[in-house]
């Protein structure tokens, strides 16, 4: 028990930057500008998170196929969530604000998730990588939690409500930290790196179908590019330096 204990306030460190990233959408103004930028940046990370984190460890797998093929229906799963939110666009008021926050929500939930499954899974192999997986995934955090913040500003979602919506992603890492810890542990290999590799084909598909279209949607910029790059070199650094 004391080694979950451990797991679950190494992953209440990533928490923390979310929320923080949270709070800091709430004080700023958020121009199209601002919220535009915050999604390319966040949407930089997550690419960093698939292409640097979960597939190279998720090709460690033998058979290699097996995780392939995770992350193809974990993109695939994404589409039922795309639908929804199309849905929930459709219904919206003519304001424009439109139901895109859904999808951002469950990209941001997602990848909270999985920095949650690698610290647990890391805390098994040694307590010392979970803690530096937990201090490196916290930078990379941040942002998203403020790009996720401002859509729900964005989409008019009142503040009694946005409040604990923000506070819910604490949630998704606890339970993929403990996934990771207690569930993964024991299993094969094969079995946990799949797991990885499914929750990044979701998280891809959610950069590409929901939050770079609805950055787009805010306000179109030269920086844009610059940003998305930006954010990948912001996670790849975190990654790099405080591993």
């Amino acid at each position: 028990m004391g080694d979950l204990l451990l797991v679950v306030l190494l992953a209440l460190v990533p928490a923390a930057a979310n929320m923080l990233g949270g709070l800091l959408a709430e004080a700023v103004s958020l121009s199209a500008r601002v919220f535009s930028a915050a999604l390319h940046l966040a949407g930089g990370i997550v690419i960093a998170v698939v292409g640097l984190e979960l597939m190279p460890r998720a090709l460690e797998a033998d058979p290699a196929w097996l995780p392939m093929v995770a992350f193809a229906v974990g993109g695939g799963l994404f589409l039922g969530v795309d639908a929804l939110s199309g849905y929930l666009r459709a219904r919206a008021s003519a304001s424009g604000a439109g139901g895109g926050w859904l999808g951002i929500y469950f990209g941001v939930a997602l990848d909270l998730f999985s920095d949650g499954v690698m610290i647990g899974t890391g805390s098994v192999i040694n307590p010392g990588l979970g803690l530096l997986l937990a201090v490196g995934q916290a930078p990379a955090d941040l942002p998203e939690g403020f790009a996720a913040q401002a859509a729900f500003r964005r989409a008019g979602v009142r503040l009694r409500w946005r409040v604990p919506a923000g506070l819910g992603f604490v949630v998704p890492i606890l339970l993929g930290a403990a996934l990771g810890y207690l569930a993964l542990r024991g299993a094969p290999d094969v079995v946990t790196l799949s797991v990885l590799a499914f929750t990044g084909g979701a998280l891809l598909s959610v950069v590409v179908e929901e939050m770079i279209p609805e950055a787009h949607e805010a306000k179109r910029s030269r920086l844009d590019s610059f940003y998305l790059t930006l954010g990948f070199v912001v996670f790849a650094a975190a990654t790099t330096y405080l591993r």
